[in-house]
């Protein structure tokens, strides 16, 4: 793997005089490998979600409890994530990804043997650590590699944890349910795979001339920080109305299912793999389409677009459920790509500290939402928390108010 991705990431060496996007191959064999990673180590993340049914028997847990588990490894993962990002713009370091995979190991290793609750926050924790150092080292690999093509980088890198997550449920329901506990234990491979992926993709990092001579970037000309400053708060609100909307998803979307409509755990969580498999999609339709006509637009199609689908929900039968699922799926995600990198373009040279922000800002929300929104479900109900919810995406229509920093190269590369 190495011998192939030094030979491919060559033409890097280019004067940088010459912009990166005509002088940089697009390396995708580096591309490829980071989103299998991705794919491996959301996999893991996604297993933990997946089986709340069975922990919630196994240890007589409250939906508040199981919400304390996702805030234990979120919030771990979030308030770590922008200090990673900002160390390693300093001082870049290709082997801390194998390194945050071991976290990950034993978080899993753990949570398979917990005797109690707080042994599994505990485990919760240790995968969150994990997390914190995959994913802004991972996201700056991603568009080291990208030749100029950022959007694309990102979805291609996107795509591989949203398709991880996808697994996860069916994972859990072939294999984690019918087994119980300790089968956790048999995703340890799936962790020291991802390990041994990533030593080699540090080998490429160390060796990428951007370690050799870091080149200078400046901001946008044409915005000053109290409007960078703005549209960076625009953008939060933006993921917070994303990712406080997927929380109701990714942790209760299988109580809500069996609840409303009487299914089983396992055919529930065949539900969720569709709803994540649409998300998948979505991810990587939002990058290239963000590169060809402008992110600012992909942002506002996402987040305001998928309002109708989200109030529709709540009053859906199962039927129309499932669609109006893969309809929300497909569209919301194809925002978190467009808002990370139209970030980073706001910010030039803070690549590890504006992913390690977003990252962990979407994961702290993750875990607040669904700590907060298994409490609104004990207090009332889940169906309750689910029309709750569906207004969030409303808060899209503060796009209007992203200043379009891009639009003339878009128009220009369209």
């Amino acid at each position: 793997m190495e011998t192939s991705l030094d030979k491919r990431a060559a033409p890097a060496s280019a004067p940088s005089a010459t912009p990166a996007s005509s002088v940089q191959r697009t390396v995708y064999s580096v591309l490829g490998a980071i989103s299998f990673s991705h794919l491996l180590n959301d996999m893991i993340q996604s297993l933990i979600l997946a089986i709340y049914p069975m922990l919630k028997d196994n240890f007589s847990l409250s939906f508040t409890q199981i919400g304390l588990i996702t805030l234990t490894y979120q919030i771990t993962a979030s308030m770590l994530q922008p200090l990673v990002g900002v160390f390693t713009d300093k001082r870049p370091m290709p082997y801390s990804l194998p390194v945050g995979m071991g976290f990950t190991l034993c978080g899993l290793l753990l949570m398979s043997v917990a005797p109690s609750f707080p042994v599994l926050l505990v485990a919760a924790s240790l995968v969150g650590c994990g997390s914190s150092v995959f994913h802004p080292e991972s996201s700056r690999v991603a568009r080291m590699a990208s030749g100029g093509r950022h959007g694309l980088a990102q979805s291609l890198f996107q795509v591989g944890g949203n398709a991880g997550t996808s697994l996860g449920p069916l994972l859990a329901a072939a294999i984690v349910i019918p087994h119980g506990q300790r089968s956790i234990a048999w995703f340890s491979v799936a962790a020291l795979v991802a390990i041994v992926v990533l030593t080699q993709i540090g080998r490429w990092y160390k060796a990428h001339p951007a370690m050799k001579k870091k080149r200078a970037e400046v901001p946008h000309a044409a915005l000053s920080r109290r409007h960078v400053a703005a549209a960076m708060g625009i953008l939060v609100l933006l993921v917070f109305s994303k990712y406080f909307y997927l929380a109701s998803i990714n942790s209760y979307f299988t109580f809500y299912l069996i609840d409303r409509f009487h299914l089983s755990v396992q055919t529930a969580q065949i539900h969720l793999f569709i709803f994540l498999a649409a998300v998948a999609a979505g991810t990587i339709i939002g990058g290239p389409v963000g590169d060809r006509i402008g992110r600012k637009y992909v942002i506002w199609g996402s987040i305001l677009g998928v309002a109708p689908f989200t109030l529709l929900l709540p009053y859906a039968n199962l039927f129309w459920t499932s669609v109006l699922s893969v309809i929300i799926g497909v569209v919301l995600a194809s925002a978190f790509s467009a808002i990370l990198v139209y970030a980073q373009e706001l910010i030039p040279g803070k690549v590890g500290m504006v992913a390690g922000l977003f990252f962990g800002f979407a994961f702290g929300l993750g875990g607040i939402g669904a700590a907060v929104l298994g409490q609104l479900a004990d207090a009332t109900s889940i169906n309750f928390v689910y029309k709750v919810c569906s207004f969030l995406p409303l808060i899209g229509i503060l796009t209007v108010l992203l200043p379009d920093v891009e639009g003339k190269r878009a128009k220009k590369a369209a």
